[in-house]
């Protein structure tokens, strides 16, 4: 299991989301965050408002998260955003007490 968390302009949160839906990714979570990258034109220390976007897939997901993500919230311009993906060692399902994979969706 990977985590992905991603960093993209609040504008593209709805395609971002609405496309994950697509390929059967509905369980996300998101919020609202400032932050920066080295992108020029802003001044050095002016936060930006962005969504962050977190996913536990399976493994066998990740590339097509990563992809669908990158193809809905790629301008190609400064500020597009980051994905970064961190391992996660398990998930466990309170409801039910599931374990791993079938915790997820």
């Amino acid at each position: 299991m990977k985590k992905v968390e991603a960093i993209i302009r609040g504008n593209d949160f709805e395609r971002v989301k609405n496309a994950l839906k697509q390929i059967g990714i509905v369980p996300l979570t998101a919020y609202p965050v400032q932050g920066r990258g080295v992108q020029g034109g802003v001044p050095p220390y002016d936060l930006l408002p962005k969504m962050k976007i977190e996913i536990v897939v399976k493994d066998r997901d990740l590339e097509k998260v990563v992809d669908v993500i990158v193809r809905n919230a790629r301008s190609g311009t400064p500020g597009d955003g980051k994905i970064f993906v961190i391992p996660v060692e398990d998930a466990i399902r309170i409801r039910t007490g599931e374990k791993g994979n079938e915790a997820l969706y």
